[in-house]
């Protein structure tokens, strides 16, 4: 009787995985057309850019990356890499810990807000900025009369940068934080601890791989960010030329070997921040099966 009611069970566990896996020719076939797909547009065109780079030799791609105005949106990338992701960073900490730890009025106008540059095309926010700071702007003759400049320099492709990146580590940090909850915090509370050894010793070591992780996709953005750029900063060689911008003019100078040149130092942040990527996703995981074997270690009836 019982070999019979197991038989049944096995019986009815084999229709289950039939019912809801693909017949062999049906798996095979979405995965040659994946194959494909990520073979066409993803592969070759990347495997191209670096053919198109290295297509008058080595020392033509290292000449183009050294000519001077090349260097100068180089250094410019750097430079709003620099300012833009540390200022998202502390933006991001500080709005996710307040959205995930705390409830007040505003909230949700405040999540909005954060998901504001996600819904505004980068142009139409660089026109904004244009708009503001302009010198036919509502600010620009009282910032022409102090000589201060924002459009067509490095402060406005800044603030640009700056607006169109900050969503990025808030958005990554905050799932995180409510799913940790606010027990931790209001157990170190409990101890002794202020707000400030709170935030530094409990709340930040159990978000730092989701925060590597936002800041590795605002650098990635920062730096191959074209559209608010390229309205912001009036396309001055040499001056207000970031590294998308290069490409653009260099391309359209019919100099196709060296835009592809700096364009495959993009292509590479594009590489590493996927190598990066996958490395926090690989740690995060392991991380994640250690704690429930320790829960599962410690759940565990003792042997009698």
């Amino acid at each position: 009787m019982a070999g019979a009611i197991k038989s049944r069970i096995a019986q009815r566990n084999v229709a289950s995985r039939r019912g809801v896996e693909e017949p062999p020719l049906a798996k095979w076939t979405l995965i040659a057309i994946a194959l494909v797909f990520t073979l066409v547009f993803l592969l070759l065109p990347l495997a191209n850019v670096f053919a198109q780079a290295l297509s008058k030799g080595a020392s033509f791609y290292w000449q183009s990356l050294a000519e001077p105005d090349s260097w100068s949106a180089i250094r410019l990338t750097l430079l709003v890499a620099a300012i833009s992701v540390p200022l998202n960073l502390v933006f991001g900490l500080a709005a996710s810990w307040a959205i995930a730890k705390f409830e007040f009025r505003g909230k949700s106008i405040l999540i909005t807000l954060i998901d504001l540059p996600f819904a505004v095309s980068p142009v139409v926010s660089g026109l904004m900025f244009v708009l503001l700071f302009g010198l036919q702007g509502y600010l620009g003759h009282w910032l022409d009369a102090r000589d201060i400049k924002i459009i067509f320099a490095v402060p406005g492709i800044v603030l640009a940068t700056v607006f169109v990146t900050f969503p990025f580590v808030a958005r990554e940090l905050i799932p995180v934080m409510q799913a940790t909850g606010a027990e931790q915090e209001q157990a170190a509370m409990t101890l002794g601890a202020n707000g400030w050894q709170t935030f530094w010793h409990v709340t930040l070591p159990s978000v730092k791989w989701g925060l590597l992780y936002g800041v590795i996709l605002c650098n990635a953005r920062a730096m191959g960010e074209f559209g608010a750029v390229s309205v912001v900063s009036g396309h001055i060689t040499g001056l207000t030329d970031t590294m998308p911008l290069r490409v653009e003019k260099l391309y359209n100078e019919y100099n196709a070997a060296g835009a592809f040149a700096v364009a495959s130092l993009l292509a590479l942040l594009a590489l590493l921040t996927l190598a990066f990527k996958t490395y926090l996703e690989w740690r995060t995981q392991r991380e994640y099966e250690l704690a429930e074997r320790a829960i599962d270690s410690e759940n565990k009836p003792a042997p009698k």
